[in-house]
């Protein structure tokens, strides 16, 4: 009886290994592909600010390092609902094209990992935006792999981020970009933040 209760336990752990790392990913693509649909369709219709069924849709977003076909929604908020089905935008932070920091988080495994590749972004690397308004385009100014801070490290939020350590800050520009995401691909208090500042903006049509 031991050696089965061995045995039910072991298929138990590899079953919810499975629905971490793989079915819960596919399961979060096709959310996130049909809530990039309702922000077109709302668009479309009209609307400048979209509600999906786990709140309220921002944008677009595109990196083109992380492939040509990637395009993840950005919602309203850091819960776990809503980094379950795209990218979060933190509280508090600016909003596409305002002055001072737009902060977005996403996971790195499971739950589609919309930023699972953030540490291969590079210095110069293109990401857009695109709103109800139009897209804004940012460019990358640190590497992904440059910066790694504990999850308290609350300065990578301010509105002008400034490194208490001396290290790896952002630019000077009004209209920063940073991204966010867990170090490692396990549990970690540990982040890799990316920073970036918008570059332009094309209007809707």
């Amino acid at each position: 009886m031991v050696g089965l209760g061995c045995v039910l336990a072991g298929l138990g752990i590899v079953a919810w290994i499975v629905w971490q790392l793989w079915i819960s990913t596919w399961l979060s693509h096709r959310h996130q592909a049909e809530i990039v649909g309702d922000l077109r369709q709302g668009w479309s219709q009209g609307q400048q600010e979209v509600r999906v069924d786990v709140g309220t849709g921002i944008g677009i977003l595109r990196v083109p390092r992380f492939g040509a076909g990637y395009e993840v929604p950005v919602l309203a908020g850091t819960s776990a609902d809503v980094l379950a089905a795209g990218v979060g935008h933190e509280d508090g932070t600016a909003l596409p094209g305002e002055r001072g920091n737009m902060v977005l988080a996403g996971h790195v495994i499971t739950h589609g990992e919309p930023f699972r590749h953030l540490k291969d972004l590079r210095v110069g690397d293109e990401v857009d935006l695109q709103t109800a308004r139009g897209t804004y385009h940012y460019v990358i100014d640190t590497p992904g792999d440059a910066l790694t801070v504990d999850f308290s490290a609350g300065w990578v939020l301010d509105p002008r981020p400034v490194n208490p350590t001396g290290g790896v800050a952002p630019g000077d520009d009004p209209r920063l970009l940073t991204l966010l995401t867990c170090a490692e691909l396990f549990h970690t208090d540990l982040r890799t933040v990316v920073f970036g500042h918008q570059t332009g903006f094309d209007p809707a049509r």
